[in-house]
C-alpha cells in the first residue's frame, strides 16, 4: 500500500462539517466516495489534520490515507477531483513518509478569519466572510491579537462543555491586517480548542484590550465574548517537522 498526503480545498457552506455522519453531506463522506471510485482495490486509514465544523471553509487542510493500486500519488489529485464536488477541491498529493499521519505527525496549524466591515452587507460574501456594518477600532483589535503568542488557558475561548481536559494552548503568531473594506485575523498555534478562533475573534470585537488580556489567564467561558459565526473561518496551513 502507498500512503498519500493530500492537502485540501472545500467550501464549507453546504457541508455539515468534516467528520461524516449519516444522513448529513460531509466532506469526510465526499472524499470517501471519491476514494472508493479512484481506489476501488481499497483504501484505509483516512485521517484529517483538523476537524472542521459547519460552514468552516479550508484552502489548506491536509488529509492522509493508504491507499491500494489505483492512481499514483503525480495523479491521484487530478483523478480524485473528477469524483468530487465543485466545492471539494484536491489541490495536490505527495508520497507521504512511513508513519506519517494528518494529525497526530502536525505541529501547528494556521487559521484566517474574515470580517467585512462596512456599511452594506455583501451578497457574494454572505457565506464567506463575516458582516460587520459597524465602525471598528483596529489599533484595540491589534492590541488584542499583540497578547495572544505564548502560552495561555483558553478556557474562556471554548465552550463551557467542552471534552478537552487541558485549556493550555501555544500561540506563535497572530495578527490583524486591514485589506480595504476586510479585516482579516490570521494565527498560528500548536493546536486549537473547539470554536477557539471563532471566539476569539468574537471577543476582540467587543472587548478592551485589558479585558482581552484577563480572559487568557483561565477565566470561564461566561466571562468571554461571542463565538463568531464559521463562515468567515478558513483553515489554511498545517504546519509539519516532514514538510
Amino acid at each position: 500500500m502507498a500512503l498519500l498526503r493530500l492537502t485540501l480545498e472545500y467550501d464549507g457552506g453546504a457541508f455539515h462539517g468534516w467528520a461524516r455522519q449519516p444522513d448529513e453531506r460531509t466532506v469526510e463522506g465526499a472524499l470517501r466516495e471519491a476514494l472508493d471510485v479512484i481506489y476501488p482495490r481499497g483504501w484505509s486509514d483516512l485521517a484529517v489534520a483538523g476537524r472542521t465544523d459547519t460552514g468552516v471553509h479550508a484552502t489548506g487542510q491536509v488529509a492522509s490515507v493508504h491507499v491500494t493500486a489505483g492512481a499514483p500519488a503525480v495523479k491521484a489529485a487530478e483523478a480524485l477531483n473528477t469524483a468530487l464536488p465543485a466545492d471539494l477541491s484536491v489541490l495536490a498529493v505527495e508520497d507521504a513518509p512511513e508513519g506519517f499521519h494528518a494529525r497526530f505527525s502536525a505541529t501547528a496549524r494556521s487559521y484566517r478569519y474574515v470580517v467585512l466591515n462596512r456599511p452594506a452587507r455583501s451578497a457574494l460574501e454572505a457565506r464567506r466572510s463575516l458582516w460587520c456594518p459597524r465602525p471598528v477600532d483596529f489599533e484595540r483589535l491589534q492590541e488584542c491579537a499583540a497578547l495572544l503568542p505564548g502560552e495561555h488557558e483558553f478556557t474562556a475561548f471554548t465552550p463551557a462543555d467542552s471534552q478537552h481536559e487541558v485549556f493550555v494552548r501555544v500561540v506563535r503568531e497572530a495578527a490583524w491586517e486591514r485589506r480595504g473594506d476586510h479585516l482579516h485575523f490570521t494565527v498560528t498555534a500548536d493546536s486549537f480548542l473547539r470554536h477557539m478562533v471563532r471566539t476569539l475573534v468574537g471577543t476582540m470585537l467587543q472587548r478592551s484590550p485589558e479585558r482581552f488580556g484577563d480572559l487568557l489567564e483561565g477565566r470561564p467561558r461566561s466571562e468571554g465574548g461571542a463565538t463568531a459565526p464559521p463562515w468567515g473561518l478558513y483553515l489554511e496551513h498545517v504546519e509539519y517537522n516532514t514538510a
